[in-house]
């Protein structure tokens, strides 16, 4: 589904209280920004999967995160869910 060779080097960090916080993200490339609690990941409600269709039949299958309008998906997902991964063994 993704391109070989891509290089993504996510960042976990602790920015501290999010009120604090000015993002400008680009407008090109962000249209909202939003936050979502590891206790809410975590619940199965708000995992799930999408399964995507190639040439007339299944491709491949990629991870989803919901959160009332919003949905995480795509590599964000992804990353989402190798950061899970390695955060919280056994609960994820």
């Amino acid at each position: 589904p993704f391109q070989q060779g891509q290089l993504v080097a996510p960042v976990v960090a602790n920015l501290g209280p999010l009120e604090d916080l000015t993002l400008t993200p680009n407008p090109d490339e962000v249209e909202e920004v939003f936050t979502l609690p590891l206790a809410h990941l975590l619940r199965e409600e708000n995992q799930g999967y999408t399964h995507f269709r190639a040439a007339g039949r299944y491709g491949y299958t990629l991870p989803v995160f919901l959160n009332g309008p919003h949905r995480v998906w795509g590599l964000t997902a992804i990353v989402t869910e190798m950061t899970l991964e390695l955060l919280v063994p056994g609960r994820y």
